[in-house]
Order: C-alpha cells, then structure tokens, then sequence
C-alpha cells in the first residue's frame, strides 16, 4: 500500500492505551509527501502534457496525486474541445453519427508520458517493496539480539554499549511492510524496556537516559500541539505522521511519566486527525453538491421537449438554454470519481438528442426552402417572359395569378431572397407601366379622377381641422368614394396618394391613436420587462420585425401595383378595388406600428450597450 492509499484508507490515527505499550498509531511507512503547495491551474493540454514529461525526466515516478489532478484535467479539457467540436459539426448540418473525433498528438503524447511514469512508478514499488523486505531482516535481527542480550541483570550491565548501537542502527534502519510494521514495533519496543528494566548501571547514567528521552518527546509533543495551528489540514496532517515516525524511534521515559506523556502525545494528534477527517467530509460534501447541480442540469436538458418546434426563433431559444446549461457545467466542481464520468455522459447524451434534431429540422427546412427557391424562379422567368407582351388583359390577369402564387409559397434561402423579389417586381412594374402608357384614351377620365379625389382630400383634411364635429363614418364615406373613382395619372399617382394617406392617416390617428397606442405601450413595457428580467433577445426580437416589416412592405407594393390595373368599371371590380384598398389601409398601419416597435427594440439595444461600456 502506497503513502496516499494508506492515508485514505485511515486518515484518523489511533490512539494506544500507554506507553509501555507504545505501539506506534498506523501511518506510512514510506517517506512523508512534501508539504501540500498551492495547486497550479492548468489552461491548455500543452500544459497538462509539458509537466507530464517533466516528471517523466525527473525519474521519481512523481507524487499519485498530482498524477491523478493532471489526468483529470487533460480530459476535462479533452472532453469540453470534443464537445465543442461536436456541437459546430451538428449545428453545421453534420449528423451526430456521421461526426468521428480526430486523432489528438497531445492525447498521445500524454498517455505516452503517463505509461512512463507508470513503468517507472512500478520500478520503484517493487525497489521499495524489497528494500522493506531487507529492513525487516535487519530489524527482526536487532529485536533477536537485545532479547538475547535481556536474560540477566549481568548481562544487560555488560552489553550497554552494543545496545546503544544497536538503537542507532535501528534509527537509521528505513520502513518494513505495512502489515510487519506494527508487531514488529511493539515486539521491539517490549525487549528494549526489559533491557532497561534489567541495567544495573549507575543510576545517573540511566535517568540520564530517561532524561534525554523525555527531552526529546516533549519536543515532538510540542510540535504536534503546534499543528492545531496549521492552516493547510492536510500539510498539518502529513507532518503529524513524520512526527509519529521519530517519537516510536525515542527510547522510553521513566515509567512514572509514560503514561502522562503519551496521552498528551494521543490528544495532540486527536485535534489534528479530528480537523483531517472533517477536511475531506467538507470535501465530500461538496463533491456531493456538485453531482446534484449537474444531475439538475441533466434533467434541464432532458426536459426539453423537442417534438412540435416548428420555427427557427423557438430552436434559437432553445439553443441559447442548452449553450447556457454547457456554460453553467464548466463552473461547477467536479462530483466524485465514481459519479463524474457517468453524469457527464448523462449530460453529453442529452445535449446529442437537442443538437442532433435540431440538425434535422434544420435539413428538412433547408430541403422545403431549395424548393420554394426553384418555384419562385419559374414565377420569375414567366414574368420576365410576359413582360414586354402586348396582350394587355390576358397578360394582365396572369400577372396577378402569379402575385397571388408568390404569396402561397413559403420562405426561400435568405441571400436569394431579395435578388429574386427585385427580378419579380421589376418584370411585373415593366408589364404594367407599359400597359398604363398604351391606354391614353384614359387620360382624360384620368384627370377627372384626379380632380375627384383631390376634392376628396380637401373634404378629409376638413374633417381634420373640426375634430369637434367629424366622425369616423364620414371618413369611411369619403374612403368609400375614393375606392370607387378609377385611376389618376400615373405621374400623379404617388403624390396624391401621399396626400390622401396623410390625410386619411391623420383622421385615423384622432380616432384610433389610443388603441395603437395602447399595443405600442404594451409591446413597451414587455420590451423592458424582458431586459430587467435578464433575458437578452432583443436582437432577435429585432430581426424578426425586421422580416415582418419588409414582409408588410411586399404586400403593400403588391395592393399598389394591382390597383394599377384593376378595372372599376363592374361593381365586381369595384368591390375588388375596395376590398384591395381596405387591406392595404390595414397594412400600413401595421407597417407604422412595426416601424414604432423596431424604434423601441433598437433604443433598449442601444442603452444596453451604453451600459455596458
């Protein structure tokens, strides 16, 4: 049994009855460890592995518990890189079975180092197991001669001297195996009090002897009482184990005084095993705590429920749990040995099942994109085909089936998102502009329209100046009327637009400003609600506006292209126009209300990041 297992195995030392039973408390019979230093923090593998090869070099087989620190580290940083790189090649679109870890130099070169240390570890074992195996020769020998020389009064008198040497070369005579250790002190212990009991020589030389001995139990006694004093418990503890090992190799006291003086020896090395046993139960304890966060971290993961998660917003904040719990992981402690292994494969199981279906749902949505991507484009090459057609009302009514399939179709790849939106609009823009060129026998209806509905305007800004009397139902009548006049000249189409919406807008903001208003608080107050609770989603809050936004844009560009072309010459037709006309009101305040919302977010973002600077 090595130092540090015997030490495990029995941290608490044993107390004897008397001294003239003085059988020494159990420690190691190996040379003490050195004084516990500060234990240095390792970053890096590199630096795991450089001290591995430098115990290598130094050929002492090192000490086993730094030994068993240094290979735990490795591994826990290991492990953490392997999860890391795991976790890039899942959230890449890489499957969980498909990833393999890479053959690691530096793991090589530390298992390398650790099966040196190991070989050399075993050399000096085996070394130390037969030097012991000489030492007990060599001492059963000592105990066999003072038992000889412990037969009469006589006998001792003449023998003093050879005695003396032979407790000098007992001294000096290093450890037996453990299991000789203590019967063999005791056997030699018995025989030397019987020499002593049986010299005959001058009193003085022999309370000389005694005097000595006291001497030089008492200053052991005092250095162990000293050691109620020591911070470090486990330096302390090593050292009451030296001093054990110099205070059985001191002769005996005065019989009157062993007693006294071993009890005081007993309950100084009682205050510092008690501190000891309480050291690694505080140890335990935390170890304890610390398997049950991770086991809580665990259940975190696990609980997650995967099934139904349809958006990339819901997997993003569900990453952002996951990511936290691993973040949370690196700064708990670690649990015991034989628990840490299996809850980090707990924990390593469920974080595979979250990244790996995620990794799917995102696949299959990259699948369902590529082909909303190649239906877009054939709307695209047949409105690019159609754009520059003559056929004025077939062509026309295509266009507008096509519109109304870009709609149906779901979202595409984001980087061609925008190029094939722009392809769209451009080829139906070009269709329409030239439709609206070739009818001149318009115009003239045209100008009337535009007289008509600036008439409306002025009625609506009138309105606005006598808030007193106006009502929401002449507004509408006055909208009405509008959706019912034809169309304008196309260069005089967007001014005069701008002119009604404002307007209208303004109208609107009088009679329903309280109730956006009331959703723009709402949305405000949520905002900061979000930002004291911690919760940091504001960017991608913000984003999502943002796609909401330019999605409402769209659909607004769309309603204006159409009434472009749509005939209000039917009541079909004016009812279409009206119903256009009533969803694209309907989207602009959406629009504005989005815009308000997008100013909030981004002023909350701004005041964080002034915080934070």
């Amino acid at each position: 049994m090595t130092e540090t297992n015997e030490l495990q195995a029995a941290p608490e030392l044993e107390p004897v009855a008397a001294e003239q039973h003085e059988a020494p408390v159990p420690v190691a019979e190996e040379t003490p460890a050195e004084e516990t230093t500060a234990t240095p923090i390792y970053e890096t593998k590199a630096q795991v592995v450089e001290r591995m090869k430098a115990i290598e070099a130094e050929a002492t087989g090192g000490d086993k518990g730094e030994l068993d620190l240094l290979k735990q580290v490795f591994y826990k940083l290991h492990r953490a890189e392997q999860l890391a790189a795991r976790t890039a090649f899942i959230e890449a679109g890489g499957s969980a079975e498909e990833w393999h870890a890479e053959v690691d130099p530096k793991e090589e070169s530390f298992k390398a180092a650790l099966a040196a240390i190991r070989a050399r570890r075993a050399e000096l074992a085996e070394a130390a197991e037969h030097k012991k195996a000489e030492n007990l020769e060599r001492k059963l020998a000592i105990i066999e001669r003072i038992k000889e020389m412990a037969v009469s009064p006589e006998d001792a008198n003449q023998h003093y001297d050879e005695f003396k040497r032979m407790q000098a070369e007992w001294r000096e005579i290093g450890a037996v195996p453990p299991e000789k250790a203590t019967e063999t002190w005791k056997n030699y212990q018995l025989y030397v009090e019987q020499f002593y009991d049986l010299l005959k020589l001058n009193s003085e030389a022999r309370e000389y002897d005694f005097k000595k001995n006291l001497e030089a139990k008492e200053r052991l006694i005092e250095q162990a009482e000293a050691l109620a004093d020591e911070e470090d418990i486990v330096a302390a503890f090593n050292k009451l184990q030296r001093l054990h090992a110099e205070y059985k190799e001191v002769g005996p006291v005065a019989k009157e005084l062993r007693d006294q003086v071993w009890e005081r020896f007993k309950a100084a090395s009682t205050v510092i095993n008690k501190r000891h046993q309480e050291h690694f139960e505080a140890i335990k304890q935390s170890e304890e705590e610390n398997l049950q966060k991770k086991v809580a971290l665990c259940e975190q993961v696990e609980a997650i429920q995967l099934e139904g998660i349809s958006s990339f917003a819901q997997w993003d904040e569900l990453t952002k749990q996951v990511l936290a719990a691993q973040a949370e992981w690196k700064t708990i402690g670690y649990a015991s040995h034989k628990q840490n292994a299996l809850v980090f494969d707990r924990f390593r199981v469920a974080c595979d099942r979250f990244f790996t279906t995620k990794a799917e749902y995102y696949h299959n949505v990259k699948d369902e994109q590529n082909t909303n991507l190649e239906a877009k484009r054939k709307l695209v090459e047949e409105a690019e085909a159609l754009q520059n057609s003559t056929e004025w009302r077939k062509t026309a009514d295509r266009l507008i089936e096509l519109q109304k399939n870009w709609k149906t179709i779901g979202a595409v790849p984001r980087k061609y998102s925008e190029s094939l939106w722009k392809r769209f609009t451009a080829a139906c823009d070009k269709f329409f502009e030239a439709k609206n060129a070739q009818h001149s026998e318009q115009r003239t209806a045209e100008r009337e329209n535009l007289e008509a509905k600036q008439g409306i305007i002025e009625q609506l800004k009138a309105l606005a100046g006598d808030k007193a009397n106006a009502t929401i139902e002449q507004v509408k009548e006055l909208q009405a009327k509008w959706n019912e006049i034809g169309h304008v000249p196309f260069r005089d189409k967007d001014k005069l637009y701008a002119e009604y919406r404002a307007a209208a807008d303004e109208l609107y903001r009088q009679f329903g400003a309280s109730q956006t208003r009331r959703r723009l608080e709402n949305f405000q107050r949520s905002v900061k609600q979000a930002v004291a609770k911690g919760e940091s989603t504001l960017g991608r809050e913000r984003e999502r506006l943002l796609r909401i936004f330019e999605s409402r844009k769209a659909e607004i560009q769309t309603y204006e292209n159409n009434l472009n072309f749509l005939s209000a010459k039917s009541k079909s037709g004016n009812s279409l126009v009206a119903e256009m006309n009533r969803k694209l009101e309907k989207a602009r305040e959406e629009l504005a209300l989005l815009s308000d919302k997008i100013k909030t977010v981004t002023a909350e973002m701004q005041a964080g990041a002034a915080k934070e600077q």
